[in-house]
């Protein structure tokens, strides 16, 4: 479909008592599989054995029973888990995470959710004094900083690599001994924290925790290194913290049942459906959500306007991912097997609910099947502000000249789409919508934690 995507999900786990680390990673995994579907991977210890299991597929093709029986020990005490979705480094085996390393602090092992935005010179620096590198992925950089600070302790060399690193990020580290968390100062990617009955979990969302077993009890703080010594949370403030995180994540990343710095994923997208209202009303006989991205704003915009909330498009559960096809016209055949109109819409005019605007492409094929079943008006509303800008933190929103808003006017979109009226939510009202600070640089072009010289994906490919 037309949309961004994720870069990744995170899990860890730190037990005083022996646990099937690998089976509750997977389960971990599975409530993130919306965050990155490209590779999967664990890492697992007991104190002494380290392993690793990690893959291309999506988290069940990965992890069959057999690959999870390699991974079990009986004295397990300690995992980490990663989802992927590449956003810098190709879509191969040698990028899935986490990324291990033998360093001082003994075999090391990294899951990384976001971007460093400043990888590229780091990268070329450690090179300059003699670093080699296993991956094309920006989280080997930060690898290799932690193995040059060996003289540290692993909370310590993690507060001080995060001085060198710019960007959005969140990152959980494993050793033999303990899982250490840490966040950008932004805090633009989420990491949560969960208690276990003798430990603790950390995910990059609290449904994860649950599925652990491990009960919610706060978010890694923006700049802040979070760690489990002697069964003990610890916690040390490595920079001083600048709150901005990512607005997409309660527009459209995050789970609906998700808690996100202490505001509800779902709650915060019927209010952006509210405010739609409030800014762009129509005159319309039903809303329409575009499954399932649409429906939190759908129901908000349904509950101010009085209009009834109809199933108008059917969502296929089984059509799996949207690869890319070699025609167009394949491409255009795809957006049909995963939605398709349905009765509800013959003779009526139809206020169709989406949370974003990409390409463009997937909104067009969807205003026309809508029409095609008989709708007679169509009035589109987002509820984000248009994107006009990249994003490097974490998300790949595609390049600039392939975002719509980027070349067009919105009456411009409009008529590309086919909608009889158009509207996109402003930032303004994202921000009355969620009801804390948030980094909206992919609609202004503002960005808190810093640009890459060189954004392009694969810039770590090239030598």
């Amino acid at each position: 479909m037309d949309k961004p995507q994720e870069e990744c999900g995170v899990l860890g786990i730190y037990s005083q008592e022996p646990l099937d680390i690998p089976g509750l990673l997977h389960l971990g995994l599975l409530a993130l599989q919306h965050r990155g579907q490209e590779a999967a991977g664990m890492a697992v210890s007991d104190g002494k054995e380290f392993l690793v299991e990690k893959d291309l597929g999506l988290v069940n093709q990965v992890f069959t029973e057999e690959r999870l029986s390699r991974l079990r020990l009986p004295e397990a005490r300690l995992g980490l888990a990663h989802t992927r979705y590449s956003t810098t480094g190709s879509n191969l085996r040698f990028n899935a995470q986490p990324l291990t390393a033998r360093t001082a602090h003994g075999v090391l092992a990294i899951a990384h959710n976001g971007n460093f935005t400043n990888a590229k010179p780091l990268r070329d620096r450690l090179l300059r004094e003699g670093a080699t590198f296993q991956s094309t992925s920006d989280t080997e950089v930060m690898l290799l900083l932690l193995a040059r600070l060996g003289h540290l302790s692993l909370p310590e060399a993690a507060a001080e690599a995060m001085k060198a690193l710019e960007g959005g990020y969140s990152i959980l580290l494993m050793d033999r001994r303990t899982v250490v968390a840490l966040r950008d100062p932004h805090g633009v990617r989420p990491l949560a924290i969960g208690r276990l009955p003798k430990g603790y979990a950390f995910a990059s969302e609290p449904p994860a925790l649950e599925l652990m077993g491990a009960r919610y009890i706060r978010d890694v703080r923006p700049g802040e290194v979070v760690w489990v010594e002697e069964g003990e949370l610890k916690s040390l403030q490595a920079l001083p913290p600048s709150p901005a995180p990512c607005a997409f994540e309660w527009i459209y990343f995050a789970r609906p049942d998700s808690l996100l710095d202490g505001l509800e994923a779902y709650e915060a997208r019927v209010r952006m459906g509210m405010e739609l209202f409030r800014e762009a009303p129509a005159e319309a006989d039903m809303v329409v959500p575009v499954p399932d991205s649409g429906i939190g704003a759908a129901v908000g915009y349904a509950r101010s306007s009085g209009l009834p909330l109809e199933y108008g498009l059917y969502k296929n559960p089984y059509a799996g991912r949207t690869f890319i096809q070699p025609t167009q016209a394949l491409r255009d055949l795809k957006t049909r097997l995963k939605l398709s109109p349905t009765s509800a819409v013959r003779g009526k005019r139809v206020v169709l609910i989406d949370d974003s605007i990409v390409r463009g492409t997937t909104s067009r094929h969807i205003v026309a099947m809508l029409r095609e079943a008989g709708a007679l008006e169509v009035h589109f509303r987002v509820s984000s502000p248009p994107i006009r800008f990249p994003c490097y933190y974490g998300i790949d929103t595609a390049a600039r000249k392939e975002l719509i808003a980027a070349e067009k006017s919105v009456e411009e979109i409009r008529a590309f789409i086919g909608a009889d009226t158009l509207a996109f939510l402003s930032e303004e009202g994202v921000r009355r919508a969620i009801g804390g600070p948030v980094c909206l640089a992919c609609f202004n072009g503002r960005y808190p934690a810093g640009v890459p010289v060189e954004g392009e994906k694969l810039a770590l490919e090239i030598l």
